[in-house]
């Protein structure tokens, strides 16, 4: 049975993890609403954006001129996973579920054939993935976004995929991360960046295909387009990650705190009545003492 000293060291251990675990809730929560409104800031855009190029690609992909971004390199075979995760951990299971969706995701594309390649943006993903699939983790991107996510810095993660494409390692790539519902729910999305998918025509309602005029000319605006939606997607995946991970962690902290509340109260309970059971035995062994004098 631990002494009273060892309790009451106990009991103020729990104290002070409880005092911190309430900050970083704190901190989050500051956090998370600033991330929240970025990450709602960028969908229409970045939606509006991907729709469009989706539907041009349905209609130019077949042609010759069409850029290698939107049509493909007309292989399936070397598929590329950017799983992007956070650097720091203490965020509930949001880490986790996107490993756990990466790694679902490669050993479906290994059984099929494929060939595949991981790309980690955030320590995170890197430590959980190294092990089962450590020799096809190609690099890992760490710092994104300490602090504050900015758009210069998908655009770096984009002209790198797009100098990796052009030197032909990958023929598609796909992201793997967790688009913002609440700050106690994410949803693990993996969208295809390279190439572009294009528009699912439904064949009951006879869509027809959007027509675009190109001024000046098709190659230069696509050439222009196609690494900026790139980009946007990339910057779209991320900041819906960074509101993500802020809702996580408030949600853990919070979790955290309550379930050290609960601990002090049980340990002072338990410290209370072993304080009184020695209490009573000392009293036990007075009263003993004087009946025998």
């Amino acid at each position: 049975m631990p002494s009273l000293k060892d309790l009451r060291n106990r009991i103020g251990s729990v104290k002070q993890t409880q005092k911190i675990t309430s900050a970083m809730k704190l901190v989050a929560a500051s956090k998370l609403r600033r991330a929240q409104d970025q990450a709602e800031a960028s969908r229409p855009f970045a939606e509006r954006m991907s729709g469009m190029l989706a539907n041009l690609g349905a209609n130019v992909a077949d042609l010759e001129s069409a850029p290698r971004l939107l049509a493909g390199t007309g292989r399936d075979q070397v598929h590329l996973l950017v799983v992007a995760t956070a650097d720091r951990g203490l965020c509930g299971g949001f880490n986790s579920s996107i490993a756990r969706g990466a790694r679902n995701r490669v050993r479906e594309l290994l059984e099929g054939g494929k060939e595949v390649k991981l790309l980690c943006v955030g320590r995170k993903g890197r430590d959980m993935l190294r092990r089962e699939f450590g020799s096809l983790i190609v690099d890992t991107i760490e710092g994104v976004g300490r602090r504050r996510l900015e758009y210069a810095e998908a655009a770096a993660i984009g002209a790198r995929l797009e100098r990796m494409y052009e030197a032909g390692e990958f023929d598609v790539c796909t992201i793997v991360f967790n688009r913002f519902r609440s700050a106690i729910s994410q949803i693990l999305t993996l969208q295809q960046l390279i190439p572009v998918e294009p528009a699912a025509v439904d064949r009951d309602t006879a869509e027809v295909k959007a027509v675009y005029e190109f001024e000046p000319d098709e190659q230069a605006i696509l050439t222009e387009l196609l690494p900026r939606n790139l980009a946007v997607q990339i910057y779209r995946a991320l900041v819906e990650n960074a509101a993500s991970e802020q809702g996580a962690r408030m949600s853990a902290m919070d979790n955290a705190t309550r379930n050290a509340g609960d601990m002090i109260d049980r340990l002072t309970l338990f410290y209370n009545r072993t304080r009184q059971a020695q209490i009573t035995r000392e009293l036990i062994e007075i009263v003993s003492g004087a009946e025998a004098v």
